[in-house]
């Protein structure tokens, strides 16, 4: 069953220069890592996991890594001025959204809107918008990788250049001969 994503519900962002939105990357393969600060899996594990993918990733075209800090409980303590403070102490660089609060609920929009269990979890939206991972708890990094490899890897890449662009025919393509064109 093919499930697409949510749009995000996002009452303020750090570390991003205008608001983001899952359609605004459209045809870029997601990690949403949704967290909270107090959280100790969170904290230990998942939130230097997903700094590593961002500094890894974040000159490539094809994949944008996310944080949401989603608070369903200790509301009092993890408010923005909290999170600010420790997005600067663990030196967090990736783009983090903070989930709109609900009206009614204890559980945020956008937790609510992906069905959640807790944190931290990990989701992986392709470049069409299907989920294609939606994790609870700690994933091993091998594991993610190999997933993550395997979407760029079918995803088509903008700047391309084709077999028979490149001077390729017949399936062989021949080496520069170091003179000028």
């Amino acid at each position: 069953m093919t499930v697409f994503a949510p749009e995000l519900a996002v009452s303020r962002w750090f570390n991003a220069a205008r608001p983001l939105s899952l359609a605004g990357l459209r045809g870029k393969t997601v990690v949403l890592h949704a967290f909270q600060m107090l959280c100790p899996g969170c904290v230990m594990h998942a939130l230097p996991q997903t700094e590593r993918l961002h500094r890894l990733f974040m000159n490539h075209p094809g994949v944008a890594v996310i944080g949401l800090h989603t608070v369903f409980e200790h509301h009092a303590a993890m408010t923005p001025v909290s999170l600010e403070a420790f997005i600067h102490e663990y030196r967090l660089s990736f783009p983090i959204g903070v989930d709109q609060a609900s009206d009614n609920e204890a559980i945020p929009v956008t937790m609510r809107r992906f069905g959640m269990r807790g944190t931290p979890t990990t989701i992986i939206i392709d470049p069409a918008g299907r989920i294609v991972e939606h994790a609870f708890g700690q994933e091993e990094d091998l594991a993610l990788g190999v997933l993550l490899g395997s979407l760029i890897a079918r995803a088509p890449m903008p700047d391309a250049i084709s077999a028979s662009d490149a001077g390729c025919a017949e399936g062989a393509c021949p080496a520069p001969t170091g003179e000028a064109a």
